[in-house]
């Protein structure tokens, strides 16, 4: 290395004060820049055998902090850093600069001499050299604490996201994993009926089995995909998009969730045209959209309330399916805010949930280019819309 070789050539070190002028000279290692240090080199080794001085070479691409130190914008760089005042001199001239200044500089130690001053100025560059290796010791300290809180603010994010996938998982298998335990306990009964009880029919049973492997499935896609979005904090959802019939997808979201409306004596009513043109979506996305806006409507309608569920076609792009309900409502100042994560109103602090619900909602809707609102209407209760894609034809 240029630094190496170069305090063979020089090998006092600055710390020793005996010297009457201390020098440091900034290089760095670019190919373009090995013949004009070599030149500089060679000139101050011609004036070592006339001269004492000191001097000490930085490399800055080893040692940044020493150029940010002495706030050096260009290399090759010498700094006169004893006797006072400090002096640079930088340029690709830099030896022309060196034979202008070096007879002042022989002055200004001659004069310094004769005013036997020689002792006190000693001591000030010592001074004056701890004061640099302590600021350089800081400044290295500085970057690594820099790099430190960087590091901790990365594993904090890392560590707020990895709980904000438990909480959708948690939020989000619940009503297929009810569903499936709800097959699978009628199936079980059937193998062992009570006395008196009805035997299920074999086209039932079928449809239980379908409907226990569907919601499987749809369990298996949710964990795939959230365990996708794991692996970064700013990972999007993984999105298959294909043709899909949205009305029989809402019809199998409503026969899923039906026993909970049935047990509150909820009226669910449909508005579906049989034209509305097919959607080009991921399906299994969704579903977790149409079970996360139903299952909160089912939640906040009260008993014997009214649950209603639109599409019209907008656009020859986009279709809108809206779910309504009969509910409190949403105030206006924070139907915006309900779609950040872990945002819950101040009335449903005591209810089940994670608040996380309906931003996945608008994630995913987002990722398929869409929007996703909530508004309320003059009769009360909140409407639920978002758009989605018309396939192509």
């Amino acid at each position: 290395m240029l630094q190496q070789n170069f305090m063979q050539v020089f090998p006092q070190k600055l710390s020793d004060s005996r010297a009457p002028l201390q020098l440091l000279l900034f290089v760095d290692e670019r190919s373009g820049s090995q013949q004009q240090n070599q030149q500089i080199y060679h000139y101050l080794k011609e004036l070592q055998e006339k001269y004492v001085f000191e001097l000490q070479s930085i490399d800055v691409g080893e040692q940044p902090y020493f150029a940010e130190h002495f706030k050096l914008v260009a290399t090759p760089a010498l700094i006169k850093i004893y006797p006072e005042p400090r002096q640079t001199l930088a340029g690709s001239n830099l030896i022309a600069q060196l034979q202008s200044w070096w007879p002042r500089w022989q002055q200004a130690i001659a004069e310094k001499l004769e005013n036997n001053s020689k002792s006190a100025d000693i001591i000030s560059s010592q001074d004056g050299m701890r004061s640099i290796a302590d600021s350089a010791e800081a400044m290295l300290m500085a970057d690594e604490i820099f790099s430190l809180k960087r590091e901790q603010e990365k594993l904090l994010e890392q560590l707020h996201f990895k709980e904000q996938i438990i909480a959708m998982l948690a939020h989000d298998l619940r009503n297929p994993l009810t569903a499936v335990s709800i097959a699978l306990e009628t199936l079980e009964t059937n193998l062992n009926p009570r006395q008196g009880q009805p035997q299920l029919t074999p086209n039932l049973i079928a449809q239980l089995l379908k409907q226990a492997r569907t919601q499987a499935k749809s369990i298996d896609k949710m964990i795939a995909g959230l365990l996708q979005a794991a692996r970064g904090t700013a990972a999007e959802l993984n999105i298959q998009p294909q043709k899909l019939e949205l009305k029989q997808l809402c019809h199998d979201v409503l026969t899923q969730l039906s026993d909970r409306a049935n047990d509150k004596n909820q009226k669910v009513e449909t508005d579906i045209p049989h034209d509305l043109p097919r959607i080009y979506a991921d399906q299994e996305r969704v579903r977790q959209v149409l079970i996360n806006l139903l299952d909160n409507a089912i939640k906040y309608t009260p008993t014997n309330g009214t649950i209603r569920v639109s599409a019209l076609h907008r656009t020859t792009q986009k279709i809108q399916l809206s779910i309504c309900d009969t509910g409190p409502g949403i105030p206006e100042e924070n139907r915006d805010r309900i779609f950040e994560n872990h945002f819950r109103l101040e009335r449903d602090q005591a209810k089940d949930g994670y608040g996380i619900g309906l931003c996945l909602c608008q994630r995913i809707i987002r990722a398929h280019y869409g929007q996703i609102w909530v508004d309320c209407p003059p009769t009360g209760g909140s409407c639920f819309h978002f758009t989605l894609p018309v396939y192509p034809t």
